[in-house]
């Protein structure tokens, strides 16, 4: 931009000092800079005076110094990826545009970035909005070949969420380090999207009612939860471990998934748990079941036939759930 103005000024500098000094007309004043700046060594309009020539012997000189920070600006953007960088964030808002049913994450720290990964690897698109270009460079460097598909810029800002797709998503995370700013990307996204799913971040306690009045569907307390964790450990050990492998943070993995009545075959629908034969044909198993009306069956019956609303809650390794949904989705 810098390089830009200061180009700009030189040519506005050259045609004033020309019509000031050698009375050239608005033409002949531009020709006159033209060649100038660009050392052509075409002919003068007319013979110049003695303060003409001096005027152009300063100009020149001035122009040296604008055409060598003009020439290395462009180096920079030739050379040292910022071109790169401009064609890819192009790239990237082109993608962007034809996502649909994606979920956006607000912020790319240690939250953030978890909920970033753990996403992915359930399959979702993901979009992040992220204020800090140093902070994404160094955590896409760290990602290796993960591709991450980012948006530059204030999540409280409706412009800004409008780029990540807002109107086309399905989900919204909001895991900035601020409250007030997680209340009010909040407001802006039920604003902008009143069908979406808004899960919140919340450090002190009283956010929580905030959160939930502004349209939050649910609120995450990070430090809560990792306070209870640890006494856990402490109390009912064996229990936290089993649920470390369920968020796949122990060596093996497990993986929890829901099979809604409508995701099953349609030939499927209306069997008892019994006749589905889910853990017989995949190993997975159905741990719960949440009716139409809302209410959680914890080990529902055999006998119990899902119906329209009802979902199944299966738990499992990655391949046990990859061939469930195989076997069971249409």
């Amino acid at each position: 931009m810098l390089a830009v103005i200061l180009s700009v000024l030189s040519l506005g500098m050259g045609m004033a000092g020309f019509m000031l000094i050698e009375r050239y007309n608005w033409l002949e004043a531009f020709y006159m800079t033209i060649i100038t700046i660009s050392t052509t060594g075409f002919g003068e309009v007319r013979p110049m005076s003695d303060d003409g020539r001096l005027f152009v012997s300063v100009y020149i000189l001035y122009n040296l110094v604008v055409v060598a920070y003009l020439v290395s600006v462009l180096t920079q953007y030739l050379f040292d990826g910022e071109l790169r960088n401009l064609f890819k964030m192009f790239m990237t808002d082109q993608e962007i545009r034809a996502f649909q049913d994606h979920v956006i994450v607000c912020g790319f720290g240690r939250n953030g970035s978890k909920a970033f990964h753990e996403l992915r690897a359930s399959g979702a698109k993901v979009v992040v909005v992220e204020q800090s270009q140093e902070l994404m460079r160094q955590a896409v460097e760290a990602l290796g070949d993960i591709a991450v598909p980012v948006v530059f810029g204030d999540a409280t800002a409706d412009e800004t969420l409008r780029q990540a797709g807002i109107e086309r998503a399905r989900a919204l995370i909001s895991a900035l380090p601020k409250d007030a700013d997680n209340v009010f990307v909040t407001l802006t996204a039920r604003e902008l999207n009143p069908r979406l799913k808004i899960i919140s971040r919340a450090s002190l306690k009283t956010s929580e009612s905030k959160l939930l009045r502004a349209g939050a569907d649910s609120v995450v307390m990070p430090d809560e939860i990792g306070g209870s964790h640890m006494a856990n450990l402490v109390m009912r050990p064996e229990v936290i471990r089993f649920l470390d492998m369920i968020n796949g943070l122990g060596p093996n993995r497990l993986r929890l998934e829901e099979l809604t009545f409508t995701d099953l075959r349609t030939e499927l629908r209306g069997r008892s748990i019994r006749e589905l034969d889910i853990r017989s044909r995949t190993g997975a198993t159905v741990i719960g079941l949440k009716d139409s009306a809302g209410q959680f069956l914890v080990s529902p019956s055999p006998d119990t036939r899902p119906g329209p609303g009802d979902v199944l809650l299966l738990l499992g390794t990655d391949e046990q759930i990859r061939r469930s949904v195989i076997e069971y989705r249409g």
